[in-house]
C-alpha cells in the first residue's frame, strides 16, 4: 500500500511492504514490523544529547513532540484514508481547553483524567463534524471542516469566552503531575517533561501503528486508493471515514490537552485556522502515510520556525524564506522525506521480487491450478424447486428526458450461466448497474433469492452475496495482486464493517486461505507479490475477475470480462470463465460473440433499451429480429 511506514501485514505470517512490495519470511516480517518503533525509541533517547548542538534545548523538542502527536491523528486521516481536513485545529483547542477548564477550575484534579476526558470531548465533537462533513468528499469535505473549525474558533472568542478566556486563554493550569493513588510524581519544566512528552508521543506512536497494520487499517487503504471498488466488495466505506475522522479528532485532543500542560496555559490561537494549516505543512514536509513523518516534518518546522526569526541578515524575511524552503522539500521530496526513502526501500524489494519471480515463474505458475485452497462461498438457503436465484421485474432507469432502460424483465435460475448482449447503447451497462445495486432504479424491482434488494447499494448486494466485475478495471493500482484480494477477502470474513483497530490480519480466520485460493483461481500464483501497475492488461483483467470471487460471491455480474484481450489472453480467459462459474451463477454482458455462444446456457438480448429476445444460443442465432438489430450475418 503506497505510502506506508515498512510494511503492511497481508497474510499469516506474511508482510508485504509498501508501494507494492513483496511478502517476506514471517521472523523479517516482525523485525520490520518492529523496526520503526525501535528506531523511534532511538531517535527519542538521543535527542536531548544532540539538541544542544544545534542550538535546540528542552522547550523546541517538547514541542516538536506534541506537534508530531497531533501530525500522527492527522496522517491516519489523510495519509492513510485520503481525507484531507483543514479542521483539525478545532480538536486542538477543544483538546487544551477541556484540560486547562477541569484542572484550573478544580473539577478535576488528576493530570491523566483530565487528559483522558479530553480526548473523549475531541472523538464525541470528531464525531458530531464528522458526520456531517463526510457526506461529500473531496475539497467539498475539506472546505466543510475548515467552516467547522471557523466556527468553533468563532465560539471560542464569543459566546463561550467566560470559560475559554477568549483571546487571553486560561492561565494557571497546575504543574503537571503523575498521581497514581499508590503512586505521584510532579514533571518540572526541561528535561523531565520531555521525557514525558516523549513517552506520551511513543505510545501514541505505537497505538498509530497498530491501527495501521489491523484490517481495520488496510480497508483504509483501500478507501484511500479507490473508494468505489472499496464499497463494490462489501465495505461500508463511509463507516470507516467516520470512525478513522474520530480517532484523528482524538490524537487532537490529547495533544491540545499536553500542549496546555507543556505550557501552563491554554494558548488561544490553538483553534487558529494556522494551526490547521500547519499540521498539513508538516505531515507533508516529513511525509504523508509514514507516521513518522509528522515527527520529522514538526523538527524541521518549528526548528527554522525559531531560528530564522532571530537571524539578523534575514530580518522580516523569515517568513517568506521558510515558505521558500517548504515549496523545494516538497517539490524535490514528492512523497515527503520519510515518504521518498520508504518508496526507495519498496522499490528495490519490488525489483528483487520481479527478478525472482523471472526465474521461478513457470514452476510457481504450475501450482495456480493445483486447488490447494478451496474458494469458499458465502453459505445460502436453497431456493425452492424453479424458483430464480436472480429476478428483474420491468426495471427501467430514466435520466431526464433519456431513457436508457425502458423496463426489462429477467429472470436468472441457480447454476445457470446467463449472456447478455446487444449493441452499444442497448443499455446492458446501466441494466447491470442496477442488479448490483449501484443504481436505484427509476421503476421495478430487483430480487434476489426473493429478497429485494432494488437499490440497496453495491456494498448491501456484495454482503448478500452477489458481486460484479467492471467493464474498465477498477483496481487497487498501488498495491499488489495479494493484497488487491485480500481487500475483497476482509469483506468477506468481517463484514461491511469492524472497529477492530487492534486487532491484526492474522487474527481474521481463514483470511489466508481464501487470499490464496483466488489468487490460483485466477491463475496469478506466480505473480501474487507484483504490483498491479506492472501486470499485463490481460492478467489485469484476472484481478477483475479475482476481486469479485474473493468476496465468496455465489452470483457473479461479469461486465466484459474479455474486453481488449489478445487471442492468447482469451484463449486462457474463456477456460477460467468456465472453472469460476462451476456451483456459481454467472451473468455476463460480452461483445465476444464466438466465446458468448460457446459458454452461456441462455442469453437474454436488448436492443435500445428494451427485451429484444431470449434463448439457447442456437435460438439465438437463429432470432431473425436479432439477426436484423445486431448479430447481422453471424448466424448464417
Amino acid at each position: 500500500m503506497s505510502r506506508h511506514d515498512d510494511s503492511v501485514a497481508i497474510q499469516p505470517g506474511a508482510v508485504a511492504p509498501q508501494d507494492g512490495g513483496p511478502a517476506v519470511h514471517p521472523a523479517a516480517g516482525v523485525r520490520r514490523r518492529y523496526k520503526a518503533e525501535s528506531l523511534t525509541i532511538v531517535v527519542l533517547a538521543v535527542a536531548p544529547f544532540l539538541a544542544p548542538l544545534v542550538g535546540a534545548g528542552p522547550d523546541l523538542l517538547g514541542r516538536v513532540l506534541i506537534w508530531g502527536l497531533f501530525g500522527l491523528g492527522f496522517d491516519l486521516l489523510f495519509g492513510y484514508a485520503g481525507l484531507l481536513s483543514f479542521g483539525q485545529a478545532a480538536f486542538y483547542g477543544t483538546g487544551a481547553f477541556v484540560t486547562a477548564y477541569l484542572m484550573t477550575s478544580g473539577i478535576v484534579e488528576n493530570m491523566l483524567l483530565a487528559l483522558i476526558l479530553s480526548v473523549a470531548v475531541a472523538a464525541v465533537l470528531g464525531l458530531a463534524i464528522g458526520y456531517l462533513t463526510l457526506r461529500r468528499s473531496g475539497i467539498y469535505f475539506a472546505m466543510s471542516t475548515l467552516a467547522f473549525a471557523e466556527m468553533i474558533y468563532f465560539l471560542e472568542f464569543g459566546p463561550l469566552r467566560d470559560w475559554t478566556g477568549g483571546e487571553n486563554g486560561i492561565p494557571g493550569i497546575p504543574e503537571a503531575s503523575i498521581d497514581l493513588g499508590f503512586f505521584s510524581y510532579v514533571i518540572t519544566p526541561g528535561w523531565p517533561m520531555y521525557t514525558f512528552l516523549a513517552v506520551m508521543f511513543f505510545i501514541g506512536f505505537v497505538l498509530a501503528r497498530r491501527i495501521s497494520f489491523s484490517p481495520f487499517g488496510v480497508i483504509l487503504t483501500a478507501i484511500r486508493d479507490n473508494p468505489q471498488r472499496a464499497m463494490a466488495v462489501g465495505h461500508s466505506i463511509q463507516s470507516y471515514k467516520l470512525a478513522i475522522f474520530v480517532v484523528a479528532a482524538g490524537y487532537g485532543g490529547i495533544a491540545g490537552g499536553l500542549l496546555g500542560l507543556f505550557q501552563g496555559y491554554m494558548p488561544p490561537d490553538a483553534f487558529n485556522i494556522h494551526t490547521s494549516a500547519e499540521v498539513v505543512i508538516q505531515t507533508v514536509m516529513g511525509g504523508a502515510g509514514t507516521l513518522f513523518g509528522p515527527l520529522l516534518g514538526a523538527l524541521i518546522w518549528l526548528y527554522l520556525f525559531e531560528v530564522l526569526q532571530f537571524v539578523e541578515a534575514v530580518g522580516s524575511y523569515w517568513r517568506l524564506i521558510l515558505g521558500v524552503i517548504f515549496v523545494v522539500l516538497v517539490t524535490v521530496f514528492r512523497r515527503g522525506i520519510c515518504g521518498e526513502f520508504i518508496a526507495w526501500q519498496a522499490r528495490r524489494a519490488a525489483r528483487r521480487v520481479a527478478a525472482a519471480v523471472g526465474s521461478t515463474g513457470a514452476a510457481t505458475g504450475s501450482s495456480a491450478r493445483s486447488g490447494r485452497h478451496p474458494l469458499l462461498m458465502r453459505e445460502s438457503a436453497p431456493l425452492p424447486e424453479g424458483r430464480p436465484i436472480l429476478r428483474a421485474d420491468n426495471i427501467a432507469k430514466h435520466y431526464g428526458g433519456l431513457k436508457a432502460v425502458k423496463g426489462v424483465s429477467i429472470e436468472v435460475q441457480e447454476g445457470e450461466l446467463r449472456g447478455l448482449i446487444g449493441p452499444n447503447g442497448a443499455g446492458k451497462s446501466t441494466f447491470f448497474r442496477m442488479l448490483a445495486g449501484e443504481i436505484q432504479p427509476t421503476s421495478g424491482s430487483v430480487y434476489l433469492r426473493e429478497s429485494e434488494i432494488t437499490g440497496a447499494g453495491v456494498t448491501r448486494v456484495c454482503q448478500l452475496g452477489m458481486s460484479k466485475s467492471y467493464q474498465v478495471n477498477e483496481l487497487f493500482d498501488a498495491l499488489t495482486v495479494r493484497q488487491n484480494i485480500l481487500m475483497s477477502v476482509l469483506g468477506q470474513k468481517r463484514g461491511p464493517f469492524r472497529f477492530d483497530a487492534l486487532a491484526t490480519i492474522e487474527g481474521v480466520k481463514g483470511c489466508h486461505e481464501q487470499v490464496e485460493a483466488a489468487i490460483e483461481m485466477v491463475e496469478l500464483a506466480a505473480r501474487a507479490d507484483i504490483p498491479i501497475h506492472e501486470l499485463s492488461y490481460g492478467e489485469k483483467r484476472r484481478v477483475e475477475i479475482g476481486l469479485a470471487l474473493a468476496t465468496g460471491a455465489n452470483v457473479l455480474l461479469l461486465d466484459e470480462p474479455l474486453a481488449g484481450m489478445s487471442p492468447e489472453e482469451r484463449v486462457h480467459a474463456v477456460a477460467l470463465l468456465k472453472t469460476i462459474r462451476k456451483g456459481r451463477t454467472v451473468l455476463i454482458v460480452e461483445h465476444d460473440m464466438d466465446a458468448m455462444f460457446e459458454l452461456a446456457d441462455r442469453i437474454t438480448v436488448l436492443y435500445d433499451g428494451n427485451f429484444l429476445a431470449e434463448g439457447t444460443p442456437e435460438e439465438i442465432k437463429a432470432n431473425t429480429s436479432v439477426q436484423d438489430a445486431y448479430l447481422g450475418g453471424f448466424g448464417q
